[in-house]
């Protein structure tokens, strides 16, 4: 039996670590964060980016921390005003 291995996809601090050219040994060294690690921030939407892995990977770019989060965080939004709605009137039938 053959297997085949699924291609990785590059997630946003992925594109973000190649649009910059950075170099994962160098961040690596400055924040003790592994290469492995590092890889599969990069590649594997299902690992979870620490805060404090996010401040250390942009004081080790020697960017803005915010830009890196607006970067890896640009698909985040905030509830429209019907699924706000909607919340609400959940929660007060949970309370009945």
């Amino acid at each position: 039996m053959i297997t085949v291995k699924k291609k990785s996809e590059i997630t946003n601090l992925g594109k973000f670590l190649f649009n910059k050219s950075a170099n994962k040994a160098a961040i690596y060294r400055k924040t003790g964060i592994s290469e492995t690690r590092l890889s599969l921030l990069s590649n594997d939407p299902s690992t979870i980016l620490t805060a404090q892995e996010s401040y250390l990977i942009a004081l080790a770019m020697e960017v803005e921390p915010g830009e890196l989060q607006k970067q890896i965080f640009k698909d985040v939004k905030l509830n429209t005003i019907a699924e706000q709605e909607a919340l609400a009137a959940k929660s007060k039938k949970s309370k009945i």
